[in-house]
């Protein structure tokens, strides 16, 4: 089979240093391990990126966004819309007066009295030495 040019593969990217960035991408891929479309024919990995581009057995949109998350550090994770997740305060969550807790309240002089009214923790013989 003839050699791929680029002028073979101008037509399905347009601008030749994406086409470039893109074949470079896929060779990459191929070298790792990645298995090949087109027959390999004795090719090196750069000649078969460009010969899958070139017969469209890629789409350029596809190579881009594998392009693009290889090189993301940080991946955004879909969070939930908050109209499909019910919101915390949502009226099925509010607490009815029936069930709601009661909270024990002391007054801050009987607080200190309760205090008063603790002994200090007495010294043992194995404190003093």
């Amino acid at each position: 089979m003839a050699r791929v040019t680029v002028e073979d593969c101008i037509d399905k990217v347009e601008n030749r240093f994406e086409l470039v960035l893109l074949a470079s991408h896929r060779a990459r891929m191929i070298a790792s391990g990645s298995s090949i479309l087109v027959q390999r024919d004795n090719d090196k990995n750069p000649v078969v990126a460009l010969r899958e581009i070139a017969d469209e057995k890629l789409t350029p949109e596809d190579l881009k966004e594998d392009l693009i998350h290889s090189l993301q550090k940080h991946v955004e994770v879909d969070e939930p819309e908050a109209d499909t997740v019910p919101l915390l305060t949502s009226q099925s969550h509010v607490a009815t007066p029936d069930s709601e807790v009661q909270f024990d309240r002391m007054s801050e002089d009987d607080l200190l009295r309760g205090l008063d009214g603790l002994v200090p923790p007495t010294e043992s013989a194995d404190d003093e030495d």
